[in-house]
């Protein structure tokens, strides 16, 4: 059966929208091969000239994985997370029908669940609502995204899911500062990827291959990721 890879990633640029705690990026070109000509590298006739950019950010900008650091101070910082953690075989539901600032329930969660005809155990689930396609690159999408219940969050819990992941800057609702779906991460051992994108292309996918690995971060709190899934055509 052929195979395609699916790039589950946001594209990282300069000034881009963030959590609504965080500051935005900042990225910008240190030296281009303009100003590198100056430095004489290479021979006559051959010079050798480079770019290299800034980049000034968060570990929670873009696509990104939260480490169990960034809620629980004695909880694990991402360079000391397991790596099989950050992929493996996973399912994409379909909850375009929740609207934003919607909650996602476990009623939703059953029949989402039903209609991918996977059967949870272990999975790593990863969350469809629409929310980026409707919402990015509007500075108000950091307002806006819907929220994943304690309840759902227990529903998946129970079936072995440690790992889940969701289109938007995060698993709460911004329009309250209770946290509720965080916290309880925090007590149950478990996270998150935030803002993924083009989850639509693994809808009626079935069982497919996750990744998303952060970077090695010294005392991470979170990472960036480079997300994809691998998928039967």
């Amino acid at each position: 059966m052929p195979q395609r890879v699916v790039d589950l990633s946001l594209l990282i640029e300069d000034n881009m929208p963030a959590h609504k705690l965080f500051q935005r990026p900042v990225i910008t070109t240190h030296l281009s091969h303009e100003s590198s000509a100056a430095l004489g590298l290479g021979v006559p006739g051959d010079a050798m000239t480079f770019q290299t950019n800034f980049i000034a950010m968060l570990d929670h900008v873009g696509t990104h994985v939260d480490a169990f650091l960034h809620v629980n101070p004695k909880g694990q910082p991402v360079d000391e997370m397991p790596l099989d953690l950050f992929m493996g075989k996973a399912v994409c539901f379909d909850l375009r029908h929740i609207p934003d600032l919607g909650d996602i329930t476990v009623a939703d969660m059953e029949a989402a669940e039903e209609k991918s005809g996977v059967k949870v155990d272990g999975h790593i689930v990863l969350l469809c609502t629409g929310f980026h396609a409707r919402n990015y690159p509007g500075l108000d999408s950091v307002w806006k995204n819907p929220l994943l219940t304690a309840e759902a969050t227990q529903w998946l819990h129970a079936r072995g899911s440690r790992m889940h992941g969701v289109e938007g800057p995060s698993t709460d609702k911004p329009s309250d500062n209770v946290f509720a779906q965080h916290r309880l991460c925090r007590d149950l051992g478990m996270s998150h990827w935030e803002w993924l994108v083009n989850l639509e292309e693994l809808l009626g996918k079935g069982e497919v291959q996750f990744f998303g690995v952060p970077l090695k971060f010294k005392g991470g709190s979170g990472s960036p990721v480079r997300a994809f899934a691998i998928v039967n055509d």
